[in-house]
């Protein structure tokens, strides 16, 4: 029992990390209408701005933070406004693909200029803690934290400024918000960066358990997608609720599947929630 309940807290831990870029993701369609396949990228943007600024510089969690919610919020909006935007008219599928070929060409990017080792950031290691039999780390405890703190902000961002209001305001009818004075384009732009810029902060939060690599972001995709779909695309609470049972599953399933099957746990996650309840757990049903 002390092995499952040991698994379920790792699973909980890295779920709430997962949450972040499920947000964003999330967020991008509920406004857009596209599932955005960059957000894995703008994670690995988002990771190697801050591991850069924090090896350079000596910056620590909080700032380096910052520092990739920016990184990966211009990289998203430059990505929308100079190839993705211009295909919206022909579809959401289109675009979608056009995404996957955006998040192709910024890992060779990122690979061209810090190339494929490992990098880790410069944080001083701290022994675990242990409780009731459970261990966990110090540094887990700060992640996880902080990815509480960002959840909340967001939550609190959607559903008390003027701004998030607009913004629920268009993703329920941009038809609507437009005869209310709302201007869908900006907010859109807006919506982009708000979502590139939180896959860049949760990039940097899977980053600091372990390292990072080009390739951080696309390894993290399949876990995000399962995450959005199973709480409901378009819904945030959906979206932090799938994380924690995808991070969960993936753990538990380490228990009786070899590790490098891990994986199959999102991809099983994705068939049996489209067969049972295509609209997700939270997410809306059509009528």
């Amino acid at each position: 029992m002390t092995i499952v309940a040991q698994a379920i807290l790792n699973g909980i831990m890295t779920g709430m990390l997962i949450a972040i870029p499920a947000l964003g993701l999330t967020a991008i369609f509920a406004v857009l209408r596209y599932v955005n396949f960059a957000i894995g990228a703008y994670a690995t943007v988002g990771a190697f701005a801050a591991w850069y600024v924090n090896t350079r510089f000596g910056l620590g969690v909080f700032p380096a933070a910052l520092v990739a919610f920016v990184a990966g919020g211009v990289v998203g909006l430059i990505a929308e406004q100079t190839a993705l935007a211009r295909l919206r008219p022909s579809g959401a599928l289109a675009v979608a693909i056009a995404s996957i070929a955006v998040n192709l060409i910024l890992e060779n990017v990122i690979r061209f200029i810090f190339g494929n080792d490992l990098q880790g950031f410069d944080l001083p290691i701290a022994r675990d803690w242990r409780f009731a039999g459970l261990r966990f780390g110090p540094q887990q405890l700060q992640t996880a934290t902080l990815a509480i703190v960002i959840m909340a902000v967001v939550f609190l961002f959607l559903r008390f400024t003027r701004f998030g209001k607009a913004m629920r305001a268009v993703a329920d009818n941009p038809d609507l918000g437009r005869l209310f004075g709302m201007d869908p384009a900006r907010i859109a732009m807006i919506t982009v960066v708000l979502g590139a810029g939180l896959a860049g902060v949760g990039g940097v939060l899977l980053g600091l358990d372990t390292a990072i690599d080009p390739m951080t972001g696309s390894r993290l995709l399949l876990s995000i997608f399962a995450a959005a779909v199973l709480g409901g695309l378009g819904s945030i609470p959906g979206a932090v609720l799938g994380a924690v049972m995808i991070g969960v599953g993936e753990e538990l399933a380490v228990l009786v599947l070899p590790a490098t099957y891990r994986s199959a746990v999102g991809f099983a996650t994705i068939l049996l929630i489209l067969s049972l309840r295509p609209a997700g757990i939270l997410g809306e049903r059509n009528t």
